[in-house]
């Protein structure tokens, strides 16, 4: 989000939101890269906080990873 100096409101001091002509919502990291698109700015501040938490904890390090199981019992 720009207010009227041009400055960037950071959240969690990793991230901006701004609003396209188009009335969506796109956040960026601190060094500009695109993260996530919402209909809201709530959202997009949510989905980005989770986004980030899932990275900062390490989701999806282990891509492409197989696990094996066996359903038991009748279906």
């Amino acid at each position: 989000m720009s207010n009227q100096n041009n400055e960037r409101t950071f959240y969690d001091d990793s991230f901006y939101v701004e609003e396209t002509p188009y009335k969506l919502w796109h956040s960026f990291d601190k060094d500009g890269k695109p993260l996530i698109t919402s209909l809201t700015k709530e959202l997009c501040i949510s989905a980005t906080r989770f986004y980030l938490k899932g990275v900062q904890e390490g989701w999806g390090d282990n891509v492409g990873s197989s696990y094996e199981g066996v359903v038991g019992g009748k279906l």
